[in-house]
């Protein structure tokens, strides 16, 4: 699995340090990662400290937005989601959730342990544009993060700034055709966290 910006991937992080092999009453395992590992969730304080400060952790996200009826689309293989790929896309006012398909998922990305710079992701006009012209509230991903590499940061300050949208990265969204889903997506309450893997699936 994937870790970001490292090229041996997550590596361990699960430990069986009670066992009854060993002579414990039970066994007991120990998991030990970053909150924003594999299929995860971001909540605003992520990328803004004041948000941070303030407890807006994954544990203030809105389960009513991580739940409900979804669409899942397929974007053009050959660009990062911009204004001109959301514009294309022609998403209907009133969907609230989209899981947007893309490269990453052709490339399984998700299943590599190498970190890859060149995975698809929003750029800061595509952001926006999501923003100022759509209903979606909740934003899903086939790679570690819903922006582009080369627009990080900026995308995510588009997308978080309200507290409106909430973003799900890291989905594992082959063999699944576009269309309509009942998606369900539950994190951990880890209170003070701005992050928590996240465990989604997808009914039809």
């Amino acid at each position: 699995m994937p870790s970001w910006e490292s090229d041996d991937g997550i590596g361990q992080f699960l430990w069986l340090p009670a066992s009854m092999r060993n002579g414990s009453l039970a066994n007991n395992s120990e998991m030990r990662m970053p909150t924003h590992t594999g299929t995860h969730v971001d909540a605003p304080g992520h990328v803004f400290q004041h948000y941070f400060d303030a407890g807006f952790d994954v544990d203030t996200l809105d389960l009513d937005v991580l739940n409900g009826p979804s669409l899942l689309v397929d974007v053009p293989r050959d660009q990062n989601i911009t204004a001109k790929t959301m514009e294309s896309l022609q998403i209907p006012k009133g969907v609230q959730r989209v899981l947007f398909r893309t490269l990453n998922t052709d490339r399984q990305l998700m299943w590599k342990k190498e970190f890859d710079t060149s995975y698809v992701g929003f750029m800061k006009d595509g952001a926006q544009w999501l923003v100022d012209n759509t209903d979606i509230k909740l934003i899903g991903i086939d790679y570690l993060s819903v922006a582009a590499f080369d627009d990080l940061i900026p995308s995510h300050l588009v997308l978080l700034k309200n507290r409106d949208i909430i973003l799900v990265e890291g989905l594992k969204l082959e063999n699944v055709k576009p269309g309509l889903y009942s998606v369900h997506c539950l994190p951990l309450r880890l209170r003070g966290a701005e992050g928590s893997p996240i465990r989604c699936i997808l009914i039809k």
